[in-house]
């Protein structure tokens, strides 16, 4: 290696590292890279083990389709809590309304007094 190589390696502060690729994962690294536009393979590997690493650490912007599907699930989960609660209420209120039908404090089977 040349001194001019050596510096031009050092000047963007990135270490070198050995890889070993299936002859199809290398294929498809170099579509891609050529693809995307990248100057090399290891360009295009170097970004593809950040972005690795930046899911592994839940740091990534999900897709607007993603955040919309979930905004959903949410709104819907959030609409099935309410339902759910009113449901709760109706039985509840049902029930107590027959249990006093059947002790026979229920305002309905009172008698009239003739005023409105």
């Amino acid at each position: 290696m040349t001194e001019s190589s050596t510096t031009m390696v050092n000047a963007d502060k990135r270490e070198r590292a050995v890889l070993r690729l299936d002859r199809d994962t290398k294929q498809r690294v170099e579509y891609w890279a050529q693809k995307r536009g990248y100057s090399s393979a290891n360009e295009y590997m170097a970004d593809a083990v950040e972005e690795k690493i930046r899911r592994e650490n839940l740091d990534y912007d999900l897709p607007t389709l993603e955040i919309a599907r979930l905004n959903q699930v949410v709104d819907e989960l959030k609409a099935l809590s309410t339902n759910q609660a009113n449901l709760e209420r109706v039985i509840t209120t049902g029930f107590d309304s027959l249990l006093g039908m059947t002790r026979g404090d229920n305002y309905l089977l009172d008698t009239e007094d003739g005023e409105l």
